[in-house]
C-alpha cells in the first residue's frame, strides 16, 4: 500500500489555475490554516522528509505544489489560509488562485482538510466544509499534532468534530511526529483515487 506514495516525486510548483500541469488523471489536495501540517503530513505519508517544504513560519507554503505518485494520481499541498505574514496582496491573489483552482479543476476528486487539534473548525475549515457538502466533493479531515494531547482528550476532539461535520465527511487523528494514523491515512487516499 505504502509503494504508491513512497514512489511520490515534485512535479511542478504553479501560481495559477493556467500554470497547473494539464488537467488530466486525479488528483488529491491537502488543504489547512497556515501551521496546520499539510507539508508534514505529506512528507510522513510518503516518507521523504524533505519532498514538502515544512517551516516553523506559517505561509511558508506560498505555491499550489503538485506532487507525482503515478502516471495517474497525483497530491497537492495548497497554501495555507490564515495568519501567514504576507502582504495583503499576495494573500488577496493566493485566495483568488486557490478559488479558481478548487472550482475549475476537473481532475480534483477530494480534499484531505487538516486541522492542528488544539484548534478545530475555525472559520475556514467550516468554509471548506461547507464547499465539500455543496459540491459534493469527497472531504476527509486530519486532526493533526494529536500527539500534543492525551488519549482522552485526543478521542473527545475527534467526536466532537464527527457530530459538527457531515456524514459524507470523514475524520482520523493524525500525528506526522508520533506516527499517528498513517496507516488510516494512506486507506483513505487510495479509497478516494479508487472511486475517482
Amino acid at each position: 500500500m505504502s509503494n504508491l506514495f513512497h514512489e511520490a516525486r515534485f512535479l511542478t510548483s504553479a501560481t495559477t489555475l493556467a500554470s497547473c500541469p494539464a488537467d488530466v488523471g486525479s488528483e488529491i489536495a491537502f488543504c489547512g490554516r497556515s501551521n496546520a501540517g499539510k507539508s508534514s503530513a505529506i512528507n510522513r505519508l510518503t516518507g521523504q522528509n524533505k519532498l514538502a517544504r515544512t517551516s516553523k513560519t506559517p505561509g511558508r507554503t506560498q505555491l499550489i505544489n503538485f506532487f507525482q505518485l503515478n502516471s495517474e494520481f497525483r497530491i497537492v499541498d495548497l497554501p495555507g489560509f490564515g495568519y501567514a505574514r504576507v502582504p495583503k496582496k499576495i494573500k488577496t491573489d493566493w485566495q483568488t488562485n486557490l478559488d479558481s483552482y478548487l472550482r475549475e479543476r476537473n481532475s480534483l476528486k477530494g480534499l484531505i482538510l487538516l486541522m492542528d487539534i488544539r484548534h478545530p473548525l475555525k472559520k475556514f475549515d467550516d468554509t471548506v466544509i461547507e464547499w465539500c457538502y455543496t459540491t459534493h466533493t469527497p472531504l476527509h479531515i486530519l486532526l493533526t499534532k494529536a500527539d500534543k494531547l492525551k488519549r482522552g482528550a485526543q478521542n473527545k476532539a475527534l467526536l466532537e468534530l464527527e457530530k459538527a461535520t457531515p456524514e459524507t465527511v470523514s475524520t482520523q487523528l493524525f500525528s506526522a511526529t508520533k506516527n499517528i494514523g498513517l496507516e488510516t491515512l494512506m486507506s483513505r487516499l487510495l479509497i478516494l483515487f479508487s472511486q475517482a
